[in-house]
């Protein structure tokens, strides 16, 4: 919105300066500031108002007994990172784009399932929150709401999309796609859905979730700018995506959310941001990933979250296994998801969150490199 504002004085007075705010780059920087000081000025307000409601975390009989001490500590903290996300992105971007309406509406959409989740289950006590059926029934309808939209309607985010609109690229091999035909919006559905609850259940330390959804928000920036130049696009032998590097300022109001959050989040933690967030972050991730055409780049991209994942599959499929087999479940891991099986192990926390970061960090690397070894 203010992007129409900088725009229509642009063209009326021509001021000096005001031409910056035509790039991209700008205003880029411009949203994960913004992002960065919504999330330090509301950060507290929230935490404050969250303390006085006693909307705090319930002992989880789950998780190593070290985390009962986290009991009580304020939840639904996501509203700060919707907060953050939401109010730059629709204030720098160009939301007539349909790029950035589709992710926009993504994010608040899971934002507002796992609000109804986290309110179930802190205010209105339910221990298991929303029932998994519905949860699982609004991730399903976002995801299919989108695809739909790029399928049937892919001229309303881009009129060059039709050629490629059920199409993706392979990570490390040159002028190769594949074509999901009519499986597109069934792909589309599980990616969204996947990464939602993969991010879900990678938020079960204290700056964890936050800190390496930032680092995979910061690539997915670099990668949907990219897509949205056609020099670069070129250079690089990926589709052109026209419009598509407006999604690099919604990624920039992601890494600065992230950022923010992380000051209240971080070891030990102020505030968790409960499926508010998590559900609302994995959503976007995936949403991101379709939208410039780099879904089959996620395992690699999102491998913290993909390893966290099959933690919880493998121990779930072997202790059923075993207990069909041998009369007694057994395990392949201490814990599930797989933080927990280091703590187990007597990892400190902070321990186990910055190796989970430099192993994140070391992903995007090799993520923004397949662009090159092909």
């Amino acid at each position: 919105m203010l992007y129409y504002l900088l725009e229509y004085i642009r063209h009326k007075y021509s001021p000096p300066g005001f031409g910056l705010f035509r790039y991209i780059t700008v205003r880029a920087g411009a949203a994960a500031v913004t992002a960065l000081i919504i999330a330090f000025w509301l950060g507290p307000k929230i935490i404050r108002m969250l303390k006085e409601h006693q909307i705090g975390e319930a002992a989880k009989l789950e998780a190593p007994k070290s985390h009962l001490s986290k009991a009580g500590t304020p939840t639904m903290g996501g509203l700060i990172m919707l907060a953050a996300i939401l109010v730059p992105a629709s204030l720098w971007a160009d939301i007539r784009n349909g790029y950035v309406f589709l992710i926009l509406f993504t994010t608040a959409a899971l934002g507002a399932v796992g609000f109804l989740d986290d309110y179930l289950k802190v205010v209105r006590k339910k221990r298991k929150g929303l029932i998994e059926e519905y949860k699982l029934v609004g991730q399903l309808l976002i995801g299919l709401f989108v695809g739909c939209v790029i399928y049937y309607y892919p001229q309303y985010i881009d009129n060059d999309l039709w050629k490629i609109k059920s199409s993706t690229t392979v990570p490390f091999f040159k002028n190769m796609e594949v074509d999901f035909g009519v499986f597109y919006i069934p792909m589309v559905i599980f990616v969204i859905a996947a990464t939602s609850n993969a991010v879900n259940l990678t938020d079960g330390l204290d700056g964890l979730a936050a800190g390496t959804v930032g680092i995979v928000g910061l690539t997915l920036a670099v990668i949907s700018y990219i897509s949205g130049r056609p020099d670069l696009s070129q250079y690089l032998t990926i589709p052109y995506l026209r419009g598509n590097g407006e999604l690099s300022i919604y990624c920039a109001a992601l890494v600065g959310a992230s950022l923010g959050f992380l000051w209240f989040n971080a070891y030990p933690a102020q505030v968790f941001m409960g499926d508010t967030g998590s559900l609302a972050l994995g959503g976007a991730i995936g949403a991101l990933c379709v939208l410039i055409k780099k879904e089959l780049l996620l395992p690699t991209l999102g491998g913290v979250f993909l390893m966290e994942t099959a933690s919880v599959i493998i121990q779930r499929l072997y202790f059923k296994y075993t207990r069909r087999k041998y009369g007694e479940g057994r395990r392949v891991f201490r814990m599930a998801p797989l933080h927990h099986h280091f703590e187990m192990l007597g990892w400190p926390e902070p321990k186990i969150v910055t190796r989970f970061y430099i192993l994140a960090i070391l992903l995007m690397i090799l993520s923004l490199a397949t662009f090159k070894v092909r």
